[in-house]
């Protein structure tokens, strides 16, 4: 006869099993929940809430794509701001997108029209004039009724107050909003659960200027504000991060041949423009980097998506320069604790580009058949 000792550690083994057991039956008998609603339940409390902040261009259509085919991702809401087009032009841009993807019903906000101090300058040469290669032509007269009334910063507020320390903040253009949001609320970043930035530079190499990245150049003091007032984890993919971890051209090839909607979608608006060229390239990025297709915003987003994609990180204090006449709005590292900053970053330096390669499959096989 086989004698069983019932321990302590079997009790602590065993006791929450026996607590859950019960509990799921008194919500079964109480609540006439179904084994089914349970596991909806489940995988709706396992997703990652996101918010997307974005200046709607090419590649930030991208990495909407991105968030929308990853499925532990719910996205709470899309915030539009000003940058690689007018926020009108954004707002429509990403409507777009989501019809595309047969996801209208992400609530999208449109935000501020332009820097925090300043003069707008709006950059129109990169994907466009409407920031999506301007080859669409049957834009919706009606989209303003399609955008909520809630202002963007005011609803990024509100949102992330509801869920506190549950919401994953991806911005993808000129942090415009996410300073306003600081100056409203000074509590805001606490209440985040981690932000990712694609924007600034590591080395001084810059996209639009001579030493600045684009997002951070088009509103250096916001881009001040974020990195020194946001305690949260923050990860940054850089230009160079993205450029240093470019695909082949070969791939983006593959990736326009994808036969579902959000492919086409995506073929159409790189068609004409001359960012998406391996000619046009030749005497710009590639002058720094190693020749490949480069999808910006995609990297900040698949570093949200699935964190394994990030192989490699710098962790140190940043500090964007306000002054210079040639180096405003570039990111300083400050590896050797000169500035004596209690924050620091994590800046992204290498990635598995075959899992990113696949996040980008994925994004342009939608929308997803049912």
């Amino acid at each position: 006869m086989e004698l069983h000792i019932f321990t302590l550690s079997n009790f602590l083994l065993y006791f929450p099993c026996v607590i859950l057991i019960h509990l799921l039956c008194f919500m079964i008998k109480k609540f006439r929940v179904t084994v089914p609603n349970l596991l909806i339940l489940q995988t709706t409390m396992s997703k990652k809430q996101v918010i997307i902040d974005t200046d709607c261009g090419i590649d930030d259509a991208q990495a909407i794509l991105m968030a929308l085919a990853a499925p532990n991702v719910e996205l709470l809401a899309v915030t539009c701001v000003f940058g690689n087009t007018a926020v009108e032009n954004v707002c429509q841009n990403v409507l777009r997108v989501l019809s595309v993807c047969e996801r209208e019903g992400i609530p999208v906000f449109q935000g501020c029209a332009g820097p925090l101090v300043g003069a707008n300058n709006l950059c129109t040469d990169h994907f466009g004039g409407d920031g999506l290669g301007d080859v669409l032509e049957d834009r919706d007269p009606r989209w303003k009724e399609k955008i909520q009334k809630e202002n963007a910063v005011n609803a990024m507020i509100r949102l992330v107050t509801e869920h506190q320390n549950q919401v994953s903040l991806v911005a993808l253009g000129p942090l415009s909003n996410l300073a306003l949001a600081v100056r409203l609320d000074p509590c805001f970043p606490q209440k985040l659960k981690e932000l990712f930035i694609m924007g600034g530079n590591m080395e001084g190499i810059g996209n639009v200027t001579l030493c600045a990245e684009f997002n951070f150049a088009m509103d250096p003091e916001s881009a001040y504000v974020v990195l020194e007032e946001f305690l949260c984890p923050t990860y940054v993919a850089s230009w160079e991060y993205s450029c240093r971890n470019s695909l082949t051209w070969e791939f983006f090839e593959e990736l326009m041949g994808q036969d579902e909607p959000a492919a086409a979608f995506m073929k159409k608006i790189t068609s004409k423009c001359w960012a998406y060229s391996k000619e046009a390239m030749r005497n710009k990025r590639d002058v720094y980097f190693s020749p490949g297709f480069v999808s910006y915003d995609a990297y900040a987003m698949a570093a949200c998506v699935d964190s394994s994609v990030v192989t490699e990180t710098i962790r140190c204090p940043v500090r964007v320069e306000l002054q210079g006449s040639i180096s405003r709005g570039m990111m300083a590292l400050d590896r050797t604790n000169e500035l004596k900053k209690s924050h620091s970053v994590h800046i992204l330096t290498k990635c598995d580009v075959e899992k990113f390669a696949r996040l980008l499959l994925a994004s342009v096989q939608q929308p997803q058949k049912k």
